[in-house]
């Protein structure tokens, strides 16, 4: 009886590893703390100015109760930059 041929199997080869290009960041930087930062600090800074000397000021004192709405909005915009933080 007629023997058949050895299969030789293929020697294995990994595959090529991935490029090491950059991929594109959506969100997060080196700007996003110390901006952050800076809103919070703002926003409480407008805030005590406001409750401290808010009638010596001319701007504050043409403002009234929109000071209160202002550093709250510039917490709220450090809230906001928060979340693009990695």
């Amino acid at each position: 009886m007629p023997e058949s041929k050895n299969r030789k199997k293929d020697v294995f080869t990994p595959p090529p590893e991935k490029s090491t290009t950059k991929k594109a960041r959506l969100g997060g930087g080196r700007w996003v703390a110390p901006v952050m930062v800076a809103c919070f600090v703002l926003g409480l800074i407008w805030i005590v100015t406001f409750y401290i000397a808010g009638k010596q000021i001319p701007v504050m004192s043409d403002l009234n109760n929109w000071n209160i709405l202002i550093g709250m909005g510039l917490i709220a915009v450090g809230f906001v930059v928060s979340t693009q933080w990695k």
